[in-house]
């Protein structure tokens, strides 16, 4: 799984990347800071099941504190996005490609209206914030189009010659975009079976509905803790109906993470408090003052790691497997339920078996679900949290 943090220059999508990962990306009020796309490790969290079995896990990836498991995924922050990107404008062809791999993209938006167009800093609440969101998308579905076109007439001409099933047709064109038959199949519903009678307009829709699937958005509304910026929220949420957005501060979030890293504070992310476990110089210590009082009341955390976790389990619609045996949670070195796998809602016993092992899938018996003792078979639907264990022939 990739997760893409996208948006324009200067909007704090490169503090929201080192956030949440603490990977060293370059943070600088210019735009077109991130050159480069930066790759890290972020998680998310997971209410872990090692409590239902009285345990304490210890995790081969990711870690585990007080029964909240912290489960890897990656993100991928690319160089910050300008309208005319899709024309090569700014880091746009780069920024675009960068793109082609994520599952779903995280957009940075600075809702304190504070950057205009360019990322270019101005005074607060002076630019509109919906702007951003409208332009993202604009960008986007004209990028789409831009590789659907490639070698369209071509693809067509070839269809109404060899009348192939479309969805199967299309899902080949478009394979590199993540198009799959599935995909293919729902979006194609609304469409003339016929491409040769499509227009312009027929191709556009199609690029839009195939991007609305395969890089689901998620707004990161940053910067909420500025005076004022409540209001645009509440705008773009009523402008935007079918999103996730989720209020945060970036800087916040960064902030207590580099404490924590530092041993001055014990601090969880996604939690609303934090304790001081050691003396903190003046700077620090008003920085964490003003978290407490004006950032945890009213949203609850600083938002980061509500954002990775909705993305996750809400818009791609993931659920966290542990592979478990009903007598023995321990693996060979000793480690207590040491894996966790993110898997798409809907995999059945028979997929998590293949994803532990090519072997196991095709020699599968039968599986067991340790929470039950229960024998399931390879068409069990999997739930969030199941322990399983698998039998196989190997």
């Amino acid at each position: 799984m990739l997760i893409g943090v996208v948006g324009k220059p200067s909007t704090g999508k490169s503090t929201f990347f080192r956030a949440s990962t603490l990977a060293e990306a370059e943070i600088a009020n210019y735009p077109f800071t991130t050159i480069k796309p930066n790759h890290a490790v972020g998680f998310v969290r997971v209410d872990c099941v090692d409590k239902e079995f009285n345990k304490q896990c210890i995790p081969r990836a990711g870690y585990c504190v007080n029964h909240n498991r912290f489960v890897p995924v990656e993100l991928l922050d690319v160089a910050g996005l300008v309208p005319g990107a899709h024309e090569g404008l700014g880091m746009g062809n780069k920024f675009l490609d960068d793109l082609r791999q994520a599952d779903v993209l995280i957009h940075v938006v600075d809702v304190s209206g504070s950057t205009n167009e360019k990322g270019e800093a101005v005074q607060p609440l002076s630019y509109d914030p919906i702007k951003d969101v409208e332009f993202l998308e604009r960008e986007l579905d004209l990028w789409f189009l831009s590789l659907v076109n490639k070698g369209w007439d071509k693809f067509a001409k070839q269809q109404s010659l060899e009348k192939k099933e479309l969805y199967k047709a299309i899902s080949k064109q478009l394979s590199g975009l993540g198009v799959s038959e599935g995909i293919a199949r729902t979006v194609l519903t609304n469409f003339k079976e016929d491409v040769g009678q499509w227009n312009s307009n027929d191709l556009f829709n199609l690029s839009r509905e195939l991007r609305k699937i395969t890089k689901p958005i998620i707004i990161a509304a940053n910067k909420v803790d500025v005076k004022g910026a409540d209001e645009n929220v509440k705008r773009i949420k009523e402008k935007f109906p079918d999103y996730k957005i989720v209020e945060c501060s970036a800087i916040a979030e960064l902030a207590l993470r580099e404490a924590a890293e530092n041993k001055l504070i014990k601090y969880l992310p996604g939690d609303d408090n934090f304790e001081v476990i050691n003396k903190l110089d003046l700077k620090t210590e008003k920085i964490l003052d003003y978290i407490n009082k004006e950032i945890f009341p009213k949203y609850g955390s600083t938002g980061i790691q509500k954002v990775l976790d909705t993305a996750v389990f809400d818009l791609l619609k993931y659920i966290a497997i542990y592979p478990g045996g009903v007598n023995n949670l321990v693996d060979s070195q000793g480690r207590v339920l040491p894996d966790c796998f993110l898997m798409k809602e809907g995999s059945t016993a028979l997929d998590f078996a293949f994803k532990l092992h090519t072997d196991f899938g095709k020699s599968f018996i039968r599986a067991i679900n340790v929470k039950t003792r229960l024998t399931i078979g390879k068409d069990y639907k999997l739930k969030h949290k199941d322990v399983i264990e698998i039998i196989s022939g190997k």
